[in-house]
């Protein structure tokens, strides 16, 4: 390593360290030798949503999560393909928008089962479901009740959740948008 590239080295490893002293970030989000200019990279975005794309899962990867915590889902065409519109898809789902429903799960204590992923045939758009942002899941009176009993009411069928996700009962099933993972 040259000196020059060792001084830039180590002046972005002492400016991410300071950012995240400022900013409250401590080493305890950051794996066991994790750099602080890479905790400073990969910290979680504000709570406000951008449009860049954030990790995105594999069908498999995002099932995997699923099953680990407990949720279920269903395909009325029984099967995943992405390009399919009667199947239920989950590749290219954002990593946020699995770890929204899953905490959505354990803080409502309701089952949930998706009948929505990111395959084709739902509405385009910056936040839809083909980009990762939106999952479909079935009515329950639990969900219905805790949707509607813990969100504050934005007027036509929506919700919306403190950390900004929108819950939108769309006849027979919710449509929700995950713009963060709701305070996993």
């Amino acid at each position: 390593m040259t000196p020059t590239r060792r001084t830039l080295t180590a002046l972005l490893g002492t400016a991410a360290a300071a950012a995240l002293t400022l900013t409250g970030a401590g080493s305890a989000h950051a794996a066991p030798g994790t750099s602080p200019t890479e905790v400073f990279r990969s910290s979680a975005p504000p709570a406000a949503a951008t449009s860049q794309s954030l990790a995105k899962l594999t069908h498999a990867q995002a099932t995997a999560k699923f099953r680990g915590a407990g949720i279920t889902w269903t395909s009325s065409g029984g099967c995943s393909d992405r390009n399919t519109p009667t199947c239920t898809s989950f590749e290219g789902l954002r990593s946020e928008t699995a770890d929204g429903a899953i905490t959505l799960k354990s803080a409502s204590g309701c089952a949930i089962r998706l009948t929505g992923g990111t395959e084709t045939g739902h509405a385009s758009g910056t936040y839809s479901h083909w980009n990762g942002y939106k999952l479909d899941m079935s009515l329950s009176s639990c969900l219905d009740n805790y949707i509607t009993g813990t969100f504050t009411s934005i007027g036509g069928s929506k919700w919306k959740s403190g950390s900004g996700n929108v819950y939108y009962r769309e006849g027979n099933h919710w449509d929700v948008t995950y713009y963060n993972c709701g305070g996993c």
